[in-house]
């Protein structure tokens, strides 16, 4: 299997996996993130199921309890699932009990990217397509498109398109399930395919998602008005939850584009609320003036669309 290539960036690194020069799938890792699979010392601050605990300064949910441990009580718990972007309590990230577990993060495998560097392996593989696809929610197929909308209770994506019914319902479950992939979104998910008639049909629809897919996940036939659902592990936020916290994912992605161009002193155009997300972290520009090599100044700019930041040279 290919390596995965890690892009450490500012506020965030981005790993992906490419196959004949895509990005079929890909990660975006929020700093200051408890990492899914990581290992900590923590405090039980509530018993009962739920139970609530701290670790690392950060409160984490454990659904199903912490049996035999008393309030107060110093444990190891494993994370299960990251925080997601957001003020709803249910987007606290979710850990369970360790069983036997050592401390330590969750590391990242794959392998290093120099960044910036000359060469951009995963922006000649379709990185910039990948982020326009997350902050639009729209992802383009031949024959049609998907449009994927985050909700609280699951991921929807709606498919549509210019081809026969039978044909709409292949092409658009396989794209579907790719898009799955390449924007790391897991949980419940619903997929509104055109009506077929066919159960030999909706059956072949469902085979087609079943090779495209890795385990573990589990779907549901293909039902007679074309909905099919899948639930997959979800262990952090998707490509496209992140994208709806707008400002601050623009933020990075700007910062992504800059790096990569001409060094030196930068003045930084965008949206007011991209420009107020920078100036909330000082860190992010002093990291980002380092990889330029020059001073780093902002400019809001009300009229331009919150994806359409760029940087002057100064």
């Amino acid at each position: 299997m290919p390596d995965w290539l890690i892009e450490r960036g500012i506020g965030e690194s981005r790993v992906a996996r490419i196959e004949d020069g895509e990005i079929v799938e890909a990660q975006i890792l929020l700093d200051g993130i408890l990492r899914a699979g990581s290992v900590l010392q923590a405090r039980l601050n509530k018993t009962g199921v739920p139970a609530l605990a701290i670790a690392d300064r950060q409160e984490l949910l454990l659904p199903k309890g912490a049996p035999g441990i008393t309030e107060g009580s110093s444990f190891q718990l494993e994370v299960t699932r990251e925080a997601i972007p957001g003020a709803e309590p249910w987007k606290r990230p979710l850990a369970r009990v360790a069983q036997d577990g050592s401390i330590g993060g969750s590391s990242l495998d794959g392998v290093a990217l120099a960044f910036p560097a000359p060469a951009d392996p995963l922006g000649t593989a379709g990185w910039n397509d990948l982020i326009d696809e997350a902050r639009s929610g729209i992802v383009r197929f031949a024959g049609g498109e998907l449009r994927v909308s985050p909700t609280p209770a699951m991921t929807l994506i709606d498919v549509d398109g210019t081809l026969t019914a039978n044909e709409l319902a292949m092409a658009g479950a396989q794209a579907a399930a790719q898009t799955i992939l390449r924007h790391d979104i897991g949980g419940s998910i619903g997929i509104d395919l055109p009506t077929i008639a066919g159960k030999a049909q909706r059956q072949a629809i469902g085979e087609a998602v079943d090779v495209i897919l890795p385990q573990p996940f589990e779907r549901t036939a293909v039902n007679g008005f074309g909905f099919l659902q899948i639930v997959r592990p979800r262990r952090r936020a998707s490509l496209f939850e992140l994208a709806a916290d707008r400002a601050p994912f623009e933020a990075r992605a700007l910062m992504r584009r800059v790096a990569l161009e001409t060094p030196g002193a930068k003045q930084l155009v965008a949206h007011s609320a991209v420009i107020a997300a920078l100036e909330r972290r000082s860190d992010w520009i002093e990291a980002l003036e380092r990889q330029v090599g020059g001073a780093v100044t902002l400019r809001g700019e009300p009229s331009l669309p919150i994806h359409g930041g760029y940087a002057e040279n100064l």
